[in-house]
């Protein structure tokens, strides 16, 4: 019972932290305040995030915003046909010393930060993204033969600009499921597009201020894995990535019509983590349902695919998502 008190109170207490912080990012990000809840429900959770979404939309601004409202050291590299892996992770470096000897010694490149921003990934070749991919995975990138540890917590913040594909590489669908969400950062509303004009053209600009050490941030993230789960959610979670399977028995008719492959347990477990780091931005001790609904888009439009008739035929896969959404949901309610 005790540790039981112990959990709540420290959910309410990470809750109004959080509350804090969402204010102190709203000092300078004006609007979408969807894709900063997601920013930070990614965060809580401890994974990536991939933004879709033009240039000139406030991405860079985001992760600058969050770097200091959480407290972390950050880098951003603009990602170029010409990077090269060495350029992210760095090098080694023959040195002579004083003395005449000769030694190497390794010089760390942007990615030892806490927070990365990877402007326009999809502009490296797949030998750089692998790189940065692959310590994503690994939080440590190895040299020479040697293990290098990346600071935490570390999170990776990748742009992505869904309609200029001159020139670009595709993430290949195996490395897109290394990112825990996207978030699809869409132009701001005619009200919220006049408040950005008055409040970024002046000779004043609001500052957000540190709410969140880096530290915090992990003990936060232990917090979101603490906290409970109700069976019917893990229900419905099971119950909507395997219904966007086109093999399995569970998937509806309008998968299999037009789903080329589905989502994989990993979809699942990061359903089970963004449901509880959600709940716990809105202030609730456990997550619902609804969660799940609002979650579904963020964790699977990149875990699947149309097959190629169906988007001859105009098919978008957030309605697919959307409609097996919905229908896991009115089962799980009638049931």
């Amino acid at each position: 019972m005790a540790d039981t008190q112990d959990l709540v109170k420290d959910i309410e207490t990470l809750g109004d932290k959080l509350s804090a912080a969402r204010s102190s990012i709203g000092q300078q990000i004006i609007g979408q305040q969807d894709v900063v809840d997601l920013s930070l429900v990614a965060m809580l959770s401890g994974g990536h995030a991939l933004l879709m979404g033009l240039p000139g939309l406030g991405k860079t601004l985001l992760v600058d915003t969050l770097s200091t409202v959480m407290g972390l050291s950050s880098n951003r590299v603009q990602f170029t046909p010409d990077l090269m892996p060495a350029d992210i992770i760095g090098s080694e470096v023959l040195e002579t010393a004083d003395d005449g000897t000769r030694a190497f010694r390794y010089i760390e490149g942007p990615i030892f930060a806490q927070l990365l921003m990877a402007d326009e990934i999809n502009r490296a070749s797949p030998r750089t993204q692998s790189a940065l991919l692959q310590a994503m995975q690994e939080r440590s990138v190895t040299v020479a033969g040697t293990d290098h540890a990346l600071p935490a917590p570390f999170h990776v913040l990748a742009t992505q600009n869904p309609l200029e594909q001159e020139g670009t590489y595709p993430l290949p669908e195996a490395q897109l499921d290394r990112f825990l969400l996207q978030i699809n950062v869409d132009y701001p509303d005619r009200d919220t597009e006049r408040d950005i004009l008055l409040a970024t053209t002046g000779t004043v600009s609001a500052k957000s201020t540190a709410v969140f050490t880096g530290e915090e941030l992990i003990a936060a993230q232990t917090l979101v894995r603490r906290m409970p789960v109700g069976d019917a959610v893990v229900e419905h979670i099971l119950d909507l990535v395997r219904a966007c399977r086109p093999d399995e028995a569970e998937a509806t008719d309008l998968v299999r019509d037009t789903v080329s492959w589905g989502p994989g347990p990993r979809a699942a477990q990061a359903l089970m983590l963004t449901v509880r780091a959600r709940a716990l931005l809105q202030g609730r001790l456990a997550p619902s349902s609804d969660d799940v609904l609002a979650l579904a888009d963020p964790v699977l439009s990149h875990r699947m695919a149309l097959s190629f008739a169906a988007r001859a035929e105009g098919r978008v896969l957030s309605d697919v998502i959307a409609d097996v959404a919905t229908q896991t949901g009115q089962r799980k309610a009638a049931a």
